[in-house]
This record gives C-alpha cells, sequence and structure tokens, in this order.
C-alpha cells in the first residue's frame, strides 16, 4: 500500500529561494504545510503563487510571529496536523535535486516500514551561491556519519512522536523522551543523496529581512568557501522559468563581503581546528 509522505515548512522572509525549495519537492510528496511566521518581504506572495499553480498541494497558514519556544509549539502543532505515514521537513533554504528527492521518498515507498528516520548529506552554500564550504566544516553525526548531515524524513508512526526544546536546538522525540536519533540505530538510514543548503548566505532581499528572523545573522557567515566547478549543476528548479515575483537568485557577493570574509575566513579556520 502507498504511504502518504508530507512536508513541514516553516518559514519567515525566504523570499530568496523559498520558491525553489517548495517547488523542488512538491511533485514528490503528497502535500506540504507551509506556516509563515510574520515575513515582511514577499515570501507569502511567492507561496500564494506557487498555491495557485499547484492547486490541492499546499496548506498555508500565517501564524504571526514566533520567539524561540513558542516556534517549538508550531513545529509541534504542524506535526499534529500532519496526517501522512512519514515526514518530509523542508525548510526554505533547502533546494533538492530530483534524483536525490525521488530517492527519498522510493525508499519510504519500499522500506519505509522498516525504518525510523531517513538522513541525507547536504551541500552547505557560503559567501554566494557560487561558492560552498569543505565538508570538513561539517559537525553534524548522525547515523554514523559526520559532515553537512540532517535527518529529512521521520516515520510517523514512531509511538508518541514529538516535538520539543527552544528553536535553536529543538528535535524529535518519542515516547519515552528519547531522541529519534538515539531509538534503534537498524531503523535509520544514511541515503547517500545530496541537497542544496543554503542557510549561510542572505535568504531576504529586504536589508532588516534577515536580522528580523531569530538567529538568522549569525548563519549568515563572512566566509570565502570553495569555488563550485565549471561542470557543476545545481539542482533543476534552477533553470526553470520564474515567475516576475521571485528574485533573481544568481546574486554574486558584494565587494565588501569578500573583504570581509577575507579577513575572518583564516579565523574560523583556527577555530574549528582547536574544536576537532
Amino acid at each position: 500500500m502507498k504511504k502518504t509522505i508530507w512536508a513541514n515548512t516553516i518559514v519567515k522572509n525566504e523570499e530568496r529561494f523559498i520558491w525553489f525549495a517548495l517547488m523542488s519537492v512538491i511533485d514528490f510528496v503528497d502535500k506540504i504545510l507551509v506556516w509563515d511566521t510574520g515575513s515582511t518581504d514577499n515570501t507569502v506572495k511567492i507561496i500564494k503563487e506557487i498555491q495557485g499553480v499547484k492547486k490541492n498541494k499546499i496548506e498555508f497558514k500565517q501564524t504571526g510571529s514566533v520567539d524561540k519556544n513558542s516556534f517549538t509549539k508550531a513545529r509541534q502543532k504542524m506535526l499534529e496536523e500532519t496526517k501522512s505515514d512519514w515526514l518530509f521537513i523542508l525548510d526554505g533554504d533547502e533546494v533538492w535535486w530530483k534524483d536525490s528527492i525521488n530517492k527519498v521518498t522510493e525508499t519510504i515507498q519500499k522500506k519505509g516500514d522498516d525504518l525510523d528516520l531517513i538522513v541525507t548529506p547536504f551541500v552547505s552554500v557560503i559567501g554566494d551561491i557560487y561558492h560552498f564550504q569543505d565538508e570538513k566544516a561539517g559537525r553534524y553525526n548522525l547515523a554514523g556519519k559526520r559532515g553537512h548531515l540532517n535527518i529529512r524524513a521521520i516515520n510517523r508512526k514512531i509511538p508518541g512522536l514529538y516535538v520539543d526544546r527552544p528553536y535553536g536546538s529543538e528535535g524529535y522525540f518519542d515516547e519515552n523522551g528519547r531522541s529519534i536519533q538515539d531509538r534503534n540505530k537498524e531503523r535509520i538510514l544514511y541515503l547517500d543523496k545530496l541537497y542544496l543548503h543554503l542557510s549561510n548566505i542572505k535568504r531576504s532581499n529586504l536589508d532588516y529581512g534577515d536580522s528580523a528572523v531569530m538567529q538568522r545573522n549569525r548563519k549568515i557567515r563572512h566566509e570565502l568557501g570553495l569555488k563550485f566547478g565549471k561542470n557543476f549543476k545545481y539542482p533543476e528548479v534552477f533553470y526553470t522559468d520564474l515567475p516576475d515575483i521571485v528574485p533573481d537568485p544568481w546574486k554574486k557577493m558584494s565587494t565588501v563581503f569578500k573583504l570581509r570574509a577575507l579577513l575572518e575566513t583564516p579565523l574560523r579556520s583556527i577555530k574549528r581546528k582547536f574544536n576537532d
């Protein structure tokens, strides 16, 4: 029997990449719950633009602003309203290649009864969309791996599944209060399929748009990454025709940003070595 998959997406001031994020997965899941927590840029208009085209695919709600504790409550409420077999977590700065999202959903259909979680790696964009962070900078430890990794699919049948802890450290837990990644390791699958993660660059076109979002400014790092090769192919959605309301994603870092990054990059490198 086909397993249903709903995505959960909570956003605020994500106008630069929300169209790409939603459109990269929308044909591979049954529904996307999208809740906006007080955007002041064009994020809401872009979501409604998608709603008009992909009818019955997006359930949109404007919740109003949240703090670090009420964000977790919103995530919990969204989980409760997710009436599917599997939950797919999608942030407004995550864009998937078709092959990757297709493999995740195919795996759920074929092996979902035997799994609790699917962990996937990501490419961490840094500086601008033309650069990425070295894999050695990744600090997550999941499914026996370390690097740029995230839990991106969760079996809704985990007993007592709920969300807890304030924004920034929130996570999913079972009926015994145990973090889902600490449950049976044999039911956690590492799937070597990448997505593009744009958390470390500006996500709003408004000057104050990113600073209005919790912890956003500390994620926008002034750092020089590695340049993507000439043959690198971005997720397919970047090459499709865009509605006029969607900003051009191909902006390069400014000279001022680059100068600051030249100063801060060596310091960040030293800090990472010290923390290893």
